[in-house]
Order: C-alpha cells, then sequence, then structure tokens
C-alpha cells in the first residue's frame, strides 16, 4: 500500500513540475481554446453528422461569456498575436450563436458582449 502512495505523490510532483515549466500564455490560450471547442460544439458547429442534436444554447451562452473574459482581461499580459486569433474566434463564437438563436439578444446583451461590446 505503501509504495502504491509514494507512487502517486511522485507522479502529482512530476505534473506540477511539468506545469511550472509550461508559461503563462500557453496556460491561458489552452484553456480558451478549450472554451472555443465547447462553445462551437453547444452552438450546433461540431463536425458530426448529429451535430444540431448537440445543440445547447445556454451552456453556450456561459461559455462564450467566460471566453470574451478570459480573452479581454487577459489580452493585455499575452501579446497581441495570441489576443488577435482568441479575438476573432471568440467573434465568430459570437455571431454563430446570434445565427443559431431564434431569440434575437438586444445589441450588447449577446453571450459575451459585456466584455467586448456588441458584436455584427
Amino acid at each position: 500500500m505503501n509504495s502504491q502512495h509514494d507512487s502517486d505523490m511522485s507522479a502529482a510532483q512530476n505534473e506540477i513540475r511539468d506545469i511550472s515549466e509550461v508559461a503563462a500564455v500557453e496556460v491561458i490560450t489552452t484553456a480558451a481554446v478549450h472554451l472555443m471547442s465547447a462553445a462551437a460544439v453547444k452552438c450546433g458547429l461540431a463536425d458530426e453528422p448529429n451535430s444540431q442534436d448537440m445543440m445547447d444554447l445556454d451552456e453556450a451562452r456561459k461559455l462564450i461569456t467566460a471566453l470574451a473574459a478570459l480573452v479581454v482581461t487577459s489580452a493585455p499580459d499575452i501579446g497581441n498575436q495570441h489576443a488577435r486569433s482568441l479575438r476573432d474566434g471568440l467573434r465568430s463564437l459570437q455571431l454563430a450563436f446570434r445565427e443559431a438563436s431564434v431569440i434575437e439578444d438586444a445589441p450588447g446583451e449577446g453571450p459575451g458582449e459585456k466584455f467586448t461590446g456588441p458584436v455584427r
């Protein structure tokens, strides 16, 4: 039993050591890509025959809003090159959400727009 505990502790220490070597910009962009991917699926944009069955705009709204907060607040720290591509992806998702939704949000009320401003 003790050897299993020691093995688990060693694995955890290796993970901590590994994450300590990753630059913050990489962690931020990776988190943003995960949010983008999940939001795209929830907007019905998955590359699957049944992508419309996976659509859940309530969930998409939450993911897009979280993504917008991350992108807007981290942009000054991650540099223009990274921020620009994240902003482009965010805007595409906001527009896809608007297109998929049967109820139109007022300008500035769409997902993430309290952080980005109105998207058209």
